[in-house]
């Protein structure tokens, strides 16, 4: 199982090792965290998650070890996500570019008022189509909470199996689908214990 904190470090390792000149082939694991001015236990554990052992005295094959990471953010390919709810958060990861960066992709917002439709902003009863279409597995959810147990019905009637959640609404869903919530005001709250622990 690889952790999220290594999961975040992958796109910094991706980067690093393209930038390599191409005569490089190997790269050991203390080389690596130099370049990225990290310790090399933690790069040593991060690199072992993804793609094992290096080889004693050469580390690691720089391609196989480019193809891991790759496999890891979805194999190199981008898949597709949407977004349910173009308010103002909902608008805001939409235009979010970091997603690429671990193989996902955001090209469309759904939404059931008409004032936020156009453009990349589909009504919520093209959803169905549209996730069929784009086989489409992951949504995220940015509606006030009183319209989020609806929108999450409708989310795996689309087939979307996977739903991060931005609401704070408790959401109930069948047995397969995965639901990570995500509270900004209790992560700023935590920051908060933490900056008056120090």
């Amino acid at each position: 199982m690889i952790s999220k904190a290594t999961l975040g470090r992958i796109p910094n390792y991706l980067k690093a090792l393209q930038e390599l000149p191409e005569n490089v082939s190997d790269i050991s694991a203390t080389t690596l965290a130099k370049r990225l001015s990290l310790g090399e236990v933690q790069v040593r554990k991060d690199l072992a998650s993804v793609c094992g052992r290096g080889r004693p005295k050469t580390g690691y094959n720089v391609d196989e070890l480019i193809q891991s990471m790759k496999s890891v953010t979805n194999g190199g390919a981008r898949k597709e996500a949407v977004i349910v709810g173009a308010g103002k958060l909902g608008r805001a990861l939409l235009d979010y570019s970091g997603f690429s960066e671990y193989g996902l992709v955001v090209l469309k917002a759904f939404d059931n008022d008409d004032n936020k439709l156009g453009g990349n902003v589909l009504p919520v009863g093209d959803m169905y189509s549209y996730c069929a279409l784009h086989q489409i597995e992951i949504g995220i959810l940015t509606v006030p909470p009183e319209a989020a147990q609806e929108a999450a019905n409708e989310m795996v009637r689309c087939g979307i199996r996977a739903i991060l959640s931005f609401s704070s609404s408790h959401l109930q869903v069948p047995e397969g689908v995965i639901v990570k919530n995500e509270n900004l005001a209790l992560s700023l709250a935590h920051l908060q214990l933490k900056l008056n622990e120090i």
